[in-house]
């Protein structure tokens, strides 16, 4: 731990400084008045802007979905097989970890695809068809693999999210349409876990981890048409930014409502 700490650390410092993109104004309005304003600004850009609002209501109902059968009812599978326990629990929580290790060094070293918002929302969606596979899985190495392949998927589009906030959302903003997300995801996850146990109860354990594998990709394919992800993403190339050098701030930050 505290070699990664390290390393950890050496690699900030290897980090160039970024300069300040927003002039902050003078305010004498009480800090919760403020801080309020700011959420509701950010809330009125997210639902003005359809790529920006189809991703974190799809992204709700991902953490919502997945979190649950990955943390509550994998350990109900893999105590029923043969050689299963803590152990072998163990293994295939390192497994997810270690695939989305994979999944986001792959994404960080490779050129953004042209149809970066397609390729994000469906990398998510198939990433949950493996959890199919758990559900009928006999074997510690069958969910292994399986949930080895979820990480890779979930984590690989995790990235390029990242770079898309960056680009896309005008810097001003930036901050409030990160809270929202880390909102979704601390919101979603208790709840995802709470609701696992009763509906696994409720349908069988079987059928809990076919609907957490194909409820996803169903629902990405909805919002893609939906929120017309394939005209925004050409309307806004992300590599055009990167190679005229242009400012994360410049761009695409005020073009998603042309996308409407």
């Amino acid at each position: 731990v505290v070699v990664l700490e390290v390393a950890g650390a050496l690699c900030l410092l290897a980090v160039r400084p970024t300069p300040v993109r927003r002039d902050l104004p003078a305010t004498n309005g009480h800090p919760l008045r403020s801080a309020t304003m700011d959420l509701v600004e950010g809330f009125r850009y997210m639902t003005r802007t359809p790529w920006l609002l189809g991703t974190l209501l799809f992204g709700s109902m991902l953490v919502l979905v997945l979190t649950g059968p990955i943390e509550v009812l994998i350990p109900f599978v893999v105590k029923d097989i043969p050689g299963g326990g803590p152990g072998a629990h163990a293994i295939v929580l390192a497994a997810f970890g270690a695939g989305g290790a994979v999944g986001a060094l792959t994404m960080a070293s490779t050129r953004l695809p042209r149809r970066y918002l397609t390729v994000m929302m469906l990398m998510w969606g198939v990433g949950s068809i493996p959890l199919v596979v758990v559900g009928f899985a006999d074997s510690i190495v069958l969910i292994v693999v399986a949930v080895f392949a979820v990480g890779v998927l979930f984590e690989a589009p995790t990235v390029l999210w990242g770079t898309l906030l960056q680009r896309r959302v005008p810097p001003h903003l930036l901050g409030r349409v990160s809270s929202l997300d880390f909102f979704v995801s601390l919101v979603f996850m208790p709840l995802s876990m709470a609701v696992a146990g009763p509906v696994a109860l409720a349908v069988g354990l079987v059928p809990a981890f076919v609907l957490a594998g194909t409820v996803p990709i169903v629902v990405a394919l909805v919002v893609i048409v939906v929120a017309r992800m394939p005209r925004d993403e050409i309307a806004n190339p992300l590599d055009v930014q990167m190679e005229s050098g242009h400012s994360p701030s410049v761009g695409g930050a005020t073009q998603p409502q042309t996308a409407q």
